[in-house]
């Protein structure tokens, strides 16, 4: 599997590589017009060359006799050959284009004179080639006149390309030395431009490298560039939900061994009593029955409540009828109901609500067992249901006791006894927080009061509000 590459590295190449060709081709460029430069420069001397040429010819003659001839020796045009690195050949050629002076093998001119740009005089360059060397060729055209006769004379002058090409070397080399040193300039200056960029980043990477397995506090995010903020407030928002998982966790276990060890070991007790005949065999049959009842329960919750943890973390949950699992519920709950002698009425609707079925089942389970748990034999119990535009709200009146003052605000916390209840009776304490959780995970609101009459607590109302699914996203899963 290959190694990801670097941020560093990503910089400098993204940077670095565009650079270098962008170099590459202005010195191609640069190079060319220099070229261009120095052939118009010289060029001007060949010119010269010619002109001078033209200025040593003279008409002999009369009408069809009338013939072109040169003065010029050719030791006249060493002046025009500098530092003797490159060498002059000239060709005069008459009215006729026969040859005048100069040397006869050097190539005749193109047919074609192309439009003059540079210079106005009827000249025209090219490069050519004559006896195997490379020349630059100059064909100038020349009229010539005498008293009795006139014509187009044609003088061409070629010179060797020596010393263009030392100095198109020498312009290249230029060019080269200045185009490295601006490179090396800007590479530097993008090393520390991105060294520095991403030292935010090292140190972040060094301060999580030093951190211990358990620390999981935010990332400092002040001297942290714009750009990188987005990733340490998604990197610290993940390490606070993982802060409370874990938190949840050690509680859970905490919690689980605190509260276990208590049943466990009564049903000790009980057993080692039972075995030295401290009490009947169908009483302490009995008594172990329902301290593993407790203790089952008591597990039962716990897993629950671990569960609701899990449920929170959930964003992709189905939709439920709530109203459907509030019947369920109360079918399962009739023979507890029915053993009470209670007076039960249920007053449900159709509330689709984006929920796991068992996160519903086992808040309106909890609620409903606590309720009958807490009302009088005989007594009143209603549970009823109602649904606006967007939230359903389902309401459980019983007739019990009501809620303690002194219970009221750890009345949500784990462990903390039920509505109602003594210290000393049954019940783990952990409906009412596994219910709180459940709302909480699901975007709604429990709310608790009691309910009184000419001045008495005749019972409690229990109010929980969720919020319902959008129509379009209504797949509604039922019990």
């Amino acid at each position: 599997m290959n190694a990801p590459m670097s941020l560093r590295r990503t910089l400098l190449l993204g940077i670095l590589l565009p650079l270098f060709g962008f170099v590459i081709i202005n010195t191609v460029v640069l190079y060319r017009q220099a070229l261009a430069a120095a052939d118009t420069a010289y060029d001007r001397t060949l010119l010269a060359t010619a002109k001078s040429l033209s200025e040593q010819l003279a008409v002999v003659g009369e009408g069809t006799e009338a013939q072109v001839r040169s003065s010029l020796a050719y030791s006249a045009l060493e002046a025009f050959e500098a530092d003797n690195r490159s060498r002059i050949f000239y060709r005069v050629s008459g009215f006729s284009n026969e040859m005048v002076s100069g040397f006869d093998d050097l190539p005749p001119p193109r047919k074609r004179m192309p439009d003059q740009k540079i210079y106005a005089a009827l000249v025209h360059f090219y490069d050519d080639e004559y006896r195997g060397v490379p020349v630059r060729m100059a064909v100038l055209l020349q009229p010539v006149a005498s008293s009795t006769s006139q014509g187009m004379t044609t003088i061409q002058v070629a010179e060797t390309l020596e010393l263009r090409q030392t100095l198109a070397r020498q312009i290249l080399i230029d060019t080269l030395w200045r185009q490295a040193a601006l490179v090396i300039v800007i590479v530097l200056v993008v090393v520390f431009v991105v060294q520095r960029a991403t030292r935010p980043v090292r140190s972040i990477s060094q301060a999580l490298t030093r951190r211990s397995e358990n620390d999981l506090s935010p990332l400092p995010t002040d001297s942290a560039p714009r750009e990188v903020l987005p990733l340490l407030e998604a990197t610290n928002q993940h390490m606070q939900r993982l802060s409370q998982l874990l938190d949840h966790q050690k509680r859970f276990v905490r919690d689980t061994s605190h509260q276990l060890r208590t049943p466990l070991a009564v049903l000790k007790t009980q057993v080692q009593s039972a075995r030295r005949g401290d009490v009947p065999p169908l009483q302490a049959l009995e008594e172990i029955g329902h301290t593993v009842d407790r203790a089952t329960e008591l597990a039962n919750q716990m897993l629950a409540l671990a569960k609701v943890e899990q449920l929170r973390q959930d964003r992709d949950a189905p939709v439920v009828d709530w109203g459907e699992v509030v019947r369920s519920v109360a079918l399962d709950l009739a023979p507890l109901i029915a053993d009470r002698g209670l007076d039960f009425s249920l007053d449900v609707q159709h509330a689709p609500v984006r929920s796991h079925e068992w996160a519903l089942r086992e808040l309106s389970r909890n609620l409903l067992h606590n309720a009958i748990k807490h009302c009088p034999p005989d007594s009143r119990l209603s549970m009823a249901m109602a649904c606006d535009s967007r939230t359903a709200a389902l309401s459980i009146c019983d007739s019990g006791p009501g809620i303690p003052e002194h219970l009221r605000e750890r009345l949500f916390q784990p462990f903390a006894t039920d509505h109602g209840a003594r210290p000393s009776s049954s019940g783990s304490g952990l409906g009412l927080a596994i219910c709180h959780g459940i709302v909480q995970s699901l975007g709604g609101s429990i709310d608790m009061q009691n309910r009184e009459t000419h001045g008495r607590i005749a019972g409690l109302d229990v109010t929980v509000r969720l919020p319902l699914a959008p129509p379009d996203t209504e797949d509604t899963h039922g019990p």
